[in-house]
């Protein structure tokens, strides 16, 4: 496609972690969650993100310190799923980890260690229908039954007029909008960002940042559509697998077994008789 851009490997962030990876975005993200605290300053938080530890993709997490609190913060984009409590346990697991390291604290001493007290969010940018507030790991996984961990995850949905966080949400909803009308493409991309400037939704964030949003918005699309080629082919191969191996249980001889397979997957007479070859002696 002439719009998409090539990959760019060095890119790991997506327009969440981006933004509220600065500063004074995760300021105005934090007086959201606690309007009381009235007196915080940038300065007073600590970023603790754990830079895509478990593999090397686009993450939408974000974790800071405040104080005695340890904020977990993660973006579920459209997709519906209990298993977003599984992942806030796992990225509160390793915060913990990586806050014991760098503070230097030994665990297998018998003095106390300072553990930050945990606040899990998921921003939710997807219809909200008729979803909880909070959702729980008992509730989801264990039918309400009480188990030796328990993990607590509030929603947030829409945020507060004209908040970082509504506003975060809006961008979202106008990139899927121009999705509609673009396809994954850079003209969607840049169309969102000049739609969201005119109606000022993160307004100074777009007008600093463009060119780096549009690399990783197409870094997404680009990552998306390669595992969705990846998906079919390993798909595909498997198919091929399982009917070469019925086909010669049943007594088909090679050559027929290469002209069925030729068949039944759209194959060139060669790449049929290569996939039957790796096949045949497993």
């Amino acid at each position: 496609m002439a719009d998409n851009l090539e990959m760019k490997q060095t890119i790991k962030d997506s327009v969440f972690t981006d933004l509220f990876g600065m500063p004074k975005y995760l300021l105005q993200l934090y007086k959201s969650l606690h309007p009381e605290d009235t007196t915080v300053q940038e300065s007073d938080l600590q970023t603790v993100t754990l830079e895509n530890i478990f593999t090397d993709d686009i993450y939408n997490d974000l974790g800071f310190l405040k104080g005695d609190k340890l904020v977990v913060m993660i973006e579920a984009q459209s997709t519906w799923t209990s298993n977003i409590i599984i992942r806030a346990l796992e990225y509160l697991v390793n915060s913990y980890r990586r806050y014991f390291t760098e503070n230097n604290m030994d665990l297998y001493k018998s003095r106390k260690v300072a553990l930050p007290r945990p606040e899990i969010y998921v921003i939710y940018t997807g219809n909200r229908k008729k979803r909880p507030e909070e959702i729980t790991l008992s509730q989801e996984f264990f039918e309400g039954k009480q188990s030796a961990v328990e993990v607590t995850v509030k929603m947030i949905y829409d945020g507060k007029k004209r908040d970082i966080v509504n506003q975060y949400i809006t961008f979202t909803k106008v990139i899927d909008e121009q999705i509609k009308l673009y396809g994954r493409t850079k003209k969607a991309v840049q169309q969102a960002i000049q739609i969201c400037k005119d109606a000022d939704v993160l307004k100074e964030y777009l007008e600093s940042r463009e060119s780096e949003v549009v690399d990783i918005m197409m870094q997404l699309y680009d990552r998306e559509e390669i595992m969705r080629v990846h998906d079919f082919n390993v798909a595909r191969d498997a198919g091929i697998m399982n009917v070469v191996r019925a086909l010669k249980d049943v007594g088909l001889s090679f050559s027929e077994i290469v002209e069925k397979i030729k068949v039944q997957f759209s194959l060139s007479p060669e790449r049929a008789k290569e996939e039957v070859e790796e096949y045949w002696e497993s």
